[in-house]
């Protein structure tokens, strides 16, 4: 390069700054042209930095896979190093956003944090089921130690209250044992765990995730009995049952503070066991899937417009904008699909849209969350 040029904008003049932009993207060599947009490209410090380590970025909380280690045959724990932004100081018992590239989209979902919380050495740990439709499932399970994620900060209330409860009873199934083993394990670690009964329910004895830490754990803590039950994945198991229900499990179940993490039929049978023996208080509920309140059920739909597409349609109130906007062949962001990683969010140009989790009303202007509002009258969407 002539002595005296410069890459970028020197004394107000961008005649140079032009003229070599110009020269590079005449280029052939493909590599050549990255590598003249990467100099003629205003960056800021940090992402100089970013190159030399995805985890210095200052725009985006990143994630270094360290290590994927197999719990059941479809099921992997991934130990990440994370950006030192990352909030460290995380409850127990909380998720996280985890999003990858697949298939050259951006793909977000939530997943349990099941490593105890601690600041030190910046690890964090998360747990994956794959499962046949889970496109990021399926990827995560299969990354190789070095790969890249991007992470979200810790959300979530399935935690435990400080102080903790003298008395406590965990009923969970198939991934749900996700949360609770994070808050097992920091209650090991804490030496708080002195009178706890987990009930877990999954297909037979070779599905249970941590399945041997957990035994491991019951034959060393008197504190944590573990009560399995195998269903064959018939879901045959009955709270009410007066010989093999909860009672038979738990018998002072009543007394004890609950946390129930699983499909969702177990988590209703769950609410109406608990509501009908008067001790709903008592239970707390984490859904991997979007739950829809009742106020929310009456919502009356309407004719939605999508601005930007230049496309419009009837939508119920039961279809969230989300699922009607791509039936309509919208280009619709999208990540979690349930209202934690909030790519979906867009403006409500006009009209009302309501929260289908507990039926609260947007107004004009309002940022939803697309994957879990439906259209309450006729409105429109800035996309």
């Amino acid at each position: 390069m002539p002595d005296g040029w410069t890459l970028g904008r020197v004394n107000g003049s961008s005649a140079a700054y032009g003229a070599l932009r110009f020269g590079l993207s005449r280029l052939g060599n493909p590599s050549l042209r990255r590598a003249g947009g990467l100099l003629t490209t205003p960056l800021l410090p940090g992402d100089y930095l970013s190159m030399v380590n995805p985890l210095w970025s200052q725009r985006q909380l990143n994630g270094r896979v360290l290590k994927v280690m197999y719990e059941s045959a479809d099921a992997a724990t991934l130990v990440l190093s994370a950006s030192r932004r990352w909030s460290f100081d995380y409850e127990p018992g909380q998720h996280l956003g985890i999003g990858a590239r697949v298939d050259g989209r951006w793909i977000w979902r939530p997943y349990s944090l099941t490593s105890v919380p601690q600041t030190e050495d910046h690890l964090i740990s998360i747990a994956v089921k794959a499962v046949p439709e889970g496109r990021l499932s399926q990827h995560l399970v299969r990354l190789a130690p070095g790969a890249i994620v991007r992470l979200g900060p810790p959300q979530g209330d399935f935690v435990l209250p400080n102080p903790i409860p003298a008395h406590i009873f965990f009923w969970t199934a198939g991934s749900g044992i996700t949360p609770v083993v994070g808050i097992l394990r920091t209650l090991r670690a804490r030496g708080t765990l002195t009178d706890v009964v987990h009930l877990h329910i999954a297909p037979s004895s070779d599905e249970v995730m941590f399945g041997g830490e957990l035994r491991g754990l019951a034959a060393e803590s008197s504190g944590y009995q573990l009560r399995e039950h195998f269903d064959g994945g018939r879901a045959t198991f009955d709270p009410s049952d007066a010989d093999t229900g909860l009672a038979s499990v738990c018998p002072d179940w009543r007394q004890r503070e609950a946390w129930a993490c699983g499909p969702e039929g177990m988590l209703g049978a769950a609410v109406r066991h608990w509501r009908d023996a008067g001790n709903a208080h008592r239970l707390h509920v984490e859904r991997f899937a979007v739950s829809i309140a009742d106020s929310a059920r009456t919502a009356t739909g309407g004719r939605v417009t999508f601005v930007q597409s230049g496309l419009c349609g009837d939508l119920d109130g039961a279809t969230t904008l989300l699922d009607g906007g791509e039936a309509l062949g919208v280009a619709m962001p999208a990540g979690c699909r349930m209202g934690i990683c909030h790519t979906c969010v867009t403006r409500l140009a006009s009209g009302h849209a309501r929260d289908l989790r507990n039926g609260t009303r947007h107004d004009p202007g309002d940022r939803i969350q697309t994957c879990v509002s439906a259209a309450a009258g006729d409105c429109a969407l800035d996309l």
